[in-house]
């Protein structure tokens, strides 16, 4: 039985090389880069006020008050997305906008706030306050210089960063291409959700908990039909996900059953079987193999345990797959407002609620059939074999939300 590292770093070994494609920024979100990305201009691209106001020389105001104004005579309007053609002279202004380009001979800009427009008049304003140099002024390039590069290969395109490639003027980025995720869940006793149960039948569930993780983590689900314990159908069902899948995931039937048949027909199809069974609850009965360029997962049928192998060993496959460089949940600290205890051999990483304040209790039973309790759960706390983290411990809450 493996440990969970030594388990995780068996399987990162085994995947290839990640391959790339040329894709849209509009479609980018979530994908992870493959190359960097350089600067294609400065941010911002000139000069430009950051404030409604008047580009002034500070000379001209340096002695403006409320009670003695400065009157200087407006030489220009400059909306954003327009230039004043001209340079300042000495006793002008320039009325601006948040965002236009600064005009010349101008070294500050004085808040709009900070002025008021004499009556009768509107060709002059006077200046209430004075401004230092550059004052309300953003430079060209403060916040990113042209050639810089601004995203690096692994990195996932959040919003943010396609914010700012698409400021740099990006169009299109090289991203990891997106793994064909297989999902099959095997049981006789399994129905479609939403079908007639006979007596001993239950919904089958696991596919719509996995789905939105393999989605969350840039697979492409493809979702099979669950497929009976018997040796004909559950090979065929094997065979056919293959044939269109990177990777298959299969959910039940990796146990010491007699019923328990994934791993002997995965091996009947050529399937090298690399290693089963994990040193961790819920989940232990955890297979992992290959077959030619596609890659199997075999997790436990019980969802809890599904889930939870799921996160700490398909996830991070996934993530690597399409190059990413951090493939780790999301880790933050937390408080307990109550005890955990393993009194278990193995790492128990327990379904944990954490809520706003940081503050974390169990969610409720953690045998590995509860659903309502990883229903109620939005973290995980390992606890390790035979330990007790009382109330008011400092623990690390992974995420996955």
């Amino acid at each position: 039985m493996l440990e969970l590292e030594d388990a995780l770093a068996r399987i990162l070994a085994a995947l290839p090389e990640p391959a790339d494609e040329r894709i849209s920024l509009r479609g980018a979100s979530g994908r992870i880069l493959s190359e960097p990305v350089l600067a294609a201009m400065d941010l911002p691209a000139f000069d430009n006020s950051a404030v409604d106001g008047y580009a002034v020389r500070d000379a001209d105001v340096a002695g403006a008050s409320s009670e003695s104004p400065v009157r200087l005579r407006i030489a220009g309007r400059v909306p954003a997305g327009r230039i004043f053609a001209g340079e300042l002279a000495s006793g002008s202004c320039v009325r601006l906008f948040t965002g236009s380009m600064l005009p010349r001979g101008a070294n500050a800009v004085v808040m709009q706030e900070d002025t008021r427009v004499p009556a009768g008049s509107s060709k002059e304003v006077l200046i209430l306050e004075p401004v230092k140099p550059w004052e309300n002024t953003r430079f060209q390039g403060d916040d990113v210089k042209r050639g810089n590069v601004i995203a690096q290969a692994g990195d996932v395109l959040t919003p943010g960063r396609l914010a700012l490639l698409a400021a740099v003027g990006s169009t299109q980025v090289q991203a990891g291409r997106r793994p064909v995720v297989g999902l099959l869940a095997t049981g006789t006793e399994l129905k479609e959700p939403g079908e007639p149960l006979a007596s001993g039948q239950i919904s089958e569930s696991n596919r719509a908990g996995l789905a939105p993780l393999i989605e969350q983590a840039g697979g492409i689900v493809r979702a099979f039909a669950p497929v009976a314990d018997e040796p004909g159908p559950t090979r065929t069902a094997l065979e056919l996900a293959f044939d269109e899948c990177d990777i298959l995931v299969t959910c039940g039937g990796v146990s010491v059953g007699e019923t328990d048949l994934v791993k002997d027909a995965f091996e009947e199809l050529g399937g090298n079987l690399q290693f089963w069974k994990v040193a961790v609850r819920p989940g232990r009965p955890f297979a992992f193999g290959q077959k030619e360029r596609r890659f199997f997962f075999g997790l436990p049928g019980n969802p809890v345990s599904a889930f939870v192998t799921f996160l700490l060993l398909v996830r991070p496959a996934l993530l690597r797959w399409q190059g990413a460089a951090d493939i780790a949940l999301p880790s933050v600290p937390g408080i307990l407002s109550e005890t955990l205890t393993n009194p278990g051999a193995r790492r128990h990483f327990v379904r944990v609620r954490m809520e706003a304040a940081g503050t974390v209790r169990s969610a409720g039973a953690q045998a590995s059939h509860v659903l309502s309790s990883l229903a109620s759960a939005n973290g995980l706390v390992e606890v390790a074999p035979q330990t007790m983290l009382t109330s008011g411990t400092t623990v690390r809450v992974l995420r996955w939300e």
